[in-house]
């Protein structure tokens, strides 16, 4: 499939955004830092000046971040002025049900973002709900993808769990920025560490998977495209057109293997080194720690931008068989 730009950004920034408002609203994300006691021990306090702070960078950031990925979507549609027809088919369509719950999931949040930065209390009930709803916009989004069998590599692989995992580990580093830009840290190194590892090791997997799910994998082939299988084997005798055609550039689009295996080795290293050595100098370093864990959420998008242009310049559609395609 053609990869458009406003569809890898939307999935990407949304992703990060919502993960965010998954994190702040089950009530993580509250500063911690070290103080030195006098008997020459060490406690782990929560400084009232961070948090307040906090409590205008995390949520600003979430939004900020879900919302211009809600935007960049529009720009895919011929006639982003109808834009909002997309909500009128929540029974049926995935993408409506994604654009509904996007919506709830943000409004629920600004509501518990307001109350927690004006009167300084985190309504425990308002952020689960607000949590619930943006996990459940990701999966949406991932199902958008995900139930299309004429795609083998997005439907026999676990491409809602991709997307979930992302978004929770993109979530994750966005609150550690956010909370180290306020002058604390919002949870234990050693459990965000674990994190990208976890969620490295899953990349891997899927690429893996993924690798094996071609046009093929669905047991489809020339044959069976053009309904001629019955009779015998089927071989194409000449192209069915001369030229190009929209399906073929929209739908049969192929990336060439050298280029895919440099941006896979991009995104890994972008997506989960570079953040992984960022977030250490972060936690020793005694000076530009804020910096540091903002520039591990910058590189963090960045790769995952990588592999999700391979997640769609990779995906075979098997109606390019009928153009003889394999």
């Amino acid at each position: 499939m053609h990869p458009a730009p406003s569809l890898i950004v939307f999935t990407v920034l949304s992703g990060l955004g919502l993960g965010m408002i998954f994190w702040l609203g089950l009530g993580y994300g509250v500063p911690l830092a070290t103080m030195q006691l006098a008997d020459g021990s060490t406690a782990i306090t929560e400084p009232f000046p961070a948090a307040t702070v906090f409590s205008l960078i995390g949520p600003a950031l979430a939004f900020v971040l879900a919302a211009a990925g809600g935007a960049a979507s529009s720009l895919h549609l011929a006639r982003p002025d109808r834009a909002w027809r997309a909500f009128s088919q929540w029974r049926s369509s995935w993408l409506s049900r994604e654009a509904c719950l996007m919506v709830v999931a943000l409004g629920l949040f600004a509501l518990y973002a307001g109350v927690w930065i004006l009167w300084g209390a985190r309504l425990s009930l308002l952020g689960w709900l607000a949590a619930g709803f943006a996990a459940a916009t990701v999966y949406a989004t991932a199902m958008i993808y995900g139930q299309l069998a004429t795609v083998p590599r997005w439907s026999l692989t676990p491409t809602p769990a991709l997307f979930l995992a992302l978004a929770a580990l993109g979530g994750l580093i966005g609150v550690e920025a956010a909370a180290r830009l306020s002058g604390g840290h919002a949870i234990a190194s050693w459990a965000l560490f674990l994190a990208l590892a976890l969620v490295a090791g899953m990349v891997v997997r899927w690429q893996t998977a993924a690798a094996g799910a071609g046009r093929r994998a669905a047991g489809s082939d020339i044959g069976t495209a053009t309904g001629l299988g019955r009779l015998g084997r089927v071989r194409a005798f000449e192209a069915p057109h001369t030229g190009t055609n929209y399906l073929l550039d929209e739908m049969a689009f192929r990336v060439g293997r050298r280029r895919a295996y440099e941006l896979r080795l991009l995104g890994a290293a972008l997506g989960f080194g570079v953040p992984l050595v960022l977030l250490i100098l972060a936690a020793i370093l005694p000076f530009g720690r804020g910096f540091l864990a903002l520039l591990a959420l910058v590189s963090h998008g960045a790769g995952i931008m990588a592999l999700r242009w391979l997640f769609f310049a990779e995906a075979e559609h098997v109606q390019a068989l009928y153009y003889g395609q394999r």
